[in-house]
Order: structure tokens, then sequence, then C-alpha cells
């Protein structure tokens, strides 16, 4: 019988345990600090960060949040960073993506310090992910491996197929399958028989933005099937990337869209806000 993975129970625990680590670090004198940066008045973005802070709120976290007008220029996007870099009493700082077009995405993430990049974009930190060192790593792909690994704890050997290769999910969702001894193949637009690659995967994770792509010819019988999508449809239903009502049948362990992925974003986004506290101030975990 296909399990349906329950990702908000999944982050409950999660934050859960960020709540007490919160407390502890208190104990020693930290009061944990995330810094959120939200520029212009895009209405998804304004709902993603209320989200987050109301979260921090549950766990203990100090928000901040510096509201910038959407013609802000890079210089001035710059220094707000440069401030909360310097800001001892901000632990982590998340930049709300998208970013008006005339400010440069990749040049902004750059300007953050690794250490207190929470998201786990900076080049730096994708570097110690692939080097298979300590870093911050960005929340949804290890809000997903977590899910993966609830279902199947140690996955060493199992053939990992991830579709999409963004900066942002598919690349570090293939780094961390690798770590966890994964054999991975990472599938894009150009990749050739997508559906017969996908049918050989024991854990399929799609991340594409094409609603309901993965049908249920695509899908090994009894594979974790992770969807990473998040796609509006006329009559404005949320769906996935997946046909879930075609696939569940198929598969052995599916994420449901909405109550799969997402909550484990911002659980994790808290666990990384508070591992980057823990690192400044040179505590142990």
């Amino acid at each position: 019988m296909t399990v349906i993975i329950d990702g908000k129970a999944t982050a409950d625990r999660l934050k859960t345990r960020v709540t007490g680590e919160v407390a502890a670090l208190r104990q020693h004198g930290v009061a944990v600090g995330l810094a959120v940066i939200l520029v212009g008045e895009d209405p998804a973005s304004h709902i993603y960060v209320r989200n987050k802070i109301v979260a921090c709120e549950k766990t203990g976290i100090v928000s901040s949040e510096r509201r910038l007008p959407a013609t802000v220029t890079p210089a001035e996007l710059k220094q707000v960073i440069a401030e909360l870099n310097q800001d001892p009493s901000i632990h982590g700082i998340l930049l709300q993506l998208p970013l008006p077009a005339h400010l440069d995405e990749n040049e902004m993430i750059l300007a953050i310090s690794p250490d207190k990049d929470v998201d786990g974009l900076h080049p730096v930190n994708a570097g110690r992910l692939m080097a298979g060192l300590p870093g911050m790593v960005p929340c949804t792909p290890q809000g997903s491996l977590m899910l993966i690994q609830e279902m199947q704890p140690d996955v060493t050997g199992l053939h990992a197929v991830v579709i999409g290769r963004s900066l942002l999910f598919g690349k570090p969702m293939g780094q961390l399958l690798l770590g966890a001894n994964c054999t991975v193949t990472q599938c894009h637009s150009k990749t050739r028989d997508l559906p017969g690659l996908c049918r050989q995967a024991d854990i399929l994770v799609a991340a594409v933005g094409r609603p309901q792509m993965v049908k249920a010819d695509w899908v090994k019988p009894g594979a974790i099937v992770i969807d990473v999508g998040i796609n509006r449809l006329a009559d404005k239903k949320v769906v996935g990337d997946v046909d879930f009502a075609a696939v569940s049948p198929v598969a052995g362990a599916i994420t449901p869209v909405p109550g799969g992925v997402g909550p484990m974003t911002i659980a994790c986004l808290l666990a990384n806000t508070v591992k980057a506290a823990r690192n400044q101030n040179n505590l142990p975990s």
C-alpha cells in the first residue's frame, strides 16, 4: 500500500527540536536572530515572508524584517546586506527571491556572508556541499532528503533520478543524494528518453515547474516519489509536477502537494539559522 508522506508532521517534529535548541542557546546568552530582506511588493513573496516570521516567533527565533522599495539600487541593497553581515545579533540573512529585474540575484547572494547564508545559495556553501564539507545546505533539498530518509533511512546504492538542474534545487539535491551514497542521474530539458530513465529510479525527485508532468508509466513500482513542484492551475487548484492521482497507486511512497515538501522548507530554514548561530558563537551541536 502506498505511503503518503506527511511533510507537515516531519516539519513539526523538526520545529520542536529547533525550539529546544533555541532555548538551550539562550542559556549560553545567544538569542538566535534571523533577518529577512524583502524587496518590492510581490504578493507571493509577502506571504512567504510572513509565514517565515510567524514560524520564527513560534520557535523563539528573533526575526527582523527589512522592507525595501522595488526601486532600491544595487548599491543600496548591498549596503543593507553589509550592515546585517556586521551585526552580531543577526545569525542568518534571508534575501527573499525573486528580486526586481534590475537587481542581479547572483550578485546580491554573493554579498551575503557565507556563514549567515541560511538559504545555502552562496557559491562558498555550494562548494562546501560538493566537497562534502560542513556548510549551509539549501532548505528545500535538505527537507526533501529528510522525507526520503523517513521512508528509507539507508539509501546506499539506490538509484536516484532528479528531474531538474537548477541552482536552487536540482543541483544541490543531486549532491545531497550523492553524499548519502545514492547513484544519481540528473535529468533536464535536454535529456533523452526521460520517461525511460525515470522508470529506473528507486527514488524519483521532480522539480521542473510543469504541472502533473510525471505520469504513472514513468514510475518504477514501489519507488519513493518526491514532488517539489507547486503549480496553480486555471481553476486555482494547486498541483505538483507529478500526476498524484495516477502515480500514487504505483509508488511505494509519495509526497502530496500541498503538504509534502513545502512545510519542510521553512523548518529547515529555522534549523539552518540555529546552526549558523551555534557556529558563529563556537558552540557545539
